[in-house]
């Protein structure tokens, strides 16, 4: 009856969650790329932990539609699923641009979502769908809306913001001053095993992000010392940076409009209903300790190629 199911093993977040659950229960893959993935959906077990999904695509190659088949409509198959089974708990992961593309001050979960990507709202429409569900007795359901997860196989803006330093570039976008939150893989990991183990945890809506926002100049920084460098902060109009990435958006570029705006806006996401909830005052890992581990292994990875 511990058996955790999870959905989404591939992808860098669900390799090392999967691995790090199997260290605690008994645990399975469930491929939702099968087709008869009902089939081999376990009737009993304590949780499905449900990652698979279509992440967001900053270069908006996809399709809408791409994202409501695979995040709503795979989301509400699985669910309804859940809801004939023996299962008790289910973990859907969302993510905190279900409700907010852009934060004024500091996110909490009860904001009224008002999502502007198809990602967006996909997410959203899965979780109106799982919430106006009733819950057999014994069952909980867990909404978990994460900031960017970074970890070990990370890949994205983080790798891109190595790369940039690694090669020793200046950083353009200084003049940009912003906090942001990240949520550390270690992070994730403890919260989902502690509401795992705690059956008092009640049912809801939780934000995962690490204790203290950064800067992205702090992140470069933090990434230069890892690489024993002096970061090159340089500062450029953002008025005229915004010129000159406008012509990412039609021709492939390294840099968008996209891209620019989730290196440089500020992103603040709360943790506190969920600590206050598993009666914790501060999570494991810092944002600058998850971060440090993250670009040692981008350093390993670096060194490695070269053996």
């Amino acid at each position: 009856m511990d058996n955790i199911i999870i959905t989404g093993t591939e992808g860098f977040v669900g390799t090392l969650l999967t691995h790090f659950i199997q260290q605690k229960y008994p645990a399975s893959r469930l491929s939702l790329r099968d087709r008869d993935w009902c089939r081999h959906l376990p009737q009993k077990g304590k949780a499905i932990i449900h990652l698979a999904g279509k992440a967001h695509d900053t270069s908006n190659t996809s399709s809408p539609e791409d994202y409501f088949k695979v995040n709503r409509d795979l989301t509400i198959a699985l669910f309804d699923q859940f809801l004939k089974s023996e299962i008790h708990d289910f973990f859907y992961f969302s993510s905190v641009k279900a409700v907010a593309d852009t934060v004024e001050s500091q996110l909490i979960e009860d904001v009224i979502g008002v999502p502007i990507t198809p990602y967006g709202q996909s997410k959203l429409q899965a979780e109106q769908y799982l919430q106006a569900q009733p819950l057999p007795a014994g069952k909980r359901l867990f909404i978990i809306r994460p900031c960017m997860i970074h970890g070990p196989g990370n890949k994205g803006n983080l790798n891109l913001l190595y790369q940039i330093v690694k090669k020793g570039l200046p950083w353009p976008l200084a003049s940009f001053h912003n906090q942001r939150s990240f949520l550390g893989i270690d992070n994730l990991n403890y919260l989902i095993e502690k509401i795992l183990s705690n059956l008092n945890v009640p049912s809801g809506i939780y934000n995962f992000a690490d204790d203290d926002p950064l800067s992205t100049n702090e992140l470069v920084t933090i990434i230069a010392h890892s690489l024993h460098k002096t970061p090159r902060l340089v500062h450029v109009s953002p008025r005229l940076i915004q010129s000159i990435v406008r012509i990412g958006d039609y021709i492939p570029l390294p840099l968008n409009s996209e891209r620019l705006k989730k290196l440089t806006e500020s992103y603040v996401v709360s943790n506190d209903k969920v600590k206050k909830a598993l009666g914790i005052d501060r999570l494991p890992v810092t944002a600058r300790e998850g971060l440090h581990k993250t670009i040692a292994s981008f350093n390993s990875i670096s060194s490695s190629v070269f053996l």
